[in-house]
């Protein structure tokens, strides 16, 4: 079974679109994998490197708001998924971006504004990592010798797609 979890990458920040995500201009890529070094290459944050260590060693980003906006493309979570990132935690995702995690067996849970603040008050830990059970739909968010657990909520239906690694394998499996 996937492991959900690990390094923390921070990006504080609303409106993240697929094009920061993943720039257009690679859209022509024949491969997933031939995407993974292009990973969040136009995004603008103050100290952030999409090349940096924090950003290759991430499992797991937490941003805020509308997170995956803009273009319907599945390359958005198709770079995570090749950069071995297995969730993003926001206060609210685009609609179409939010399916195509889970589509992809990935993540993409909701956090309320109060709760998202608290797991940011971990963005300056050197160390800060997550355990995601999607079995029990909880988040652990750790660092600094500190811990703290958060429940989330995910739809059956979304929760049966990321178990079963994806829609093409949730299909193989009922169908």
């Amino acid at each position: 079974m996937k492991t959900f979890g690990g390094p923390v990458l921070f990006l504080d920040r609303s409106d993240i679109n697929t094009d920061e995500i993943i720039p257009a201009k690679y859209l022509t890529e024949i491969t997933k994998e031939d995407l993974k070094p292009y990973i969040l290459e136009d995004l603008k944050l103050p100290g952030f490197d999409p090349k940096g260590t924090k950003t290759v060693n991430a499992r797991v980003i937490v941003s805020r708001a509308n997170f995956g906006c803009g273009s319907s493309r599945e390359h958005a979570p198709w770079v995570f998924e090749v950069n071995g990132i297995t969730a993003v935690i926001a206060e609210s995702f685009a609609r179409i971006f939010r399916q195509n995690m889970f589509n992809c067996g990935m993540a993409a849970i909701e956090m309320p504004k109060a709760e998202l603040d608290q797991i940011f008050s971990h963005s300056e830990d050197t160390d800060t990592a997550m355990s995601i059970d999607i079995d029990a739909q909880t988040l652990t968010v750790s660092g600094a010798g500190k811990q703290k657990s958060f429940p989330f909520d995910i739809s059956p239906f979304d929760k049966a797609l990321v178990l079963a690694g994806g829609w093409v394998d949730y299909a193989d499996l009922k169908y």
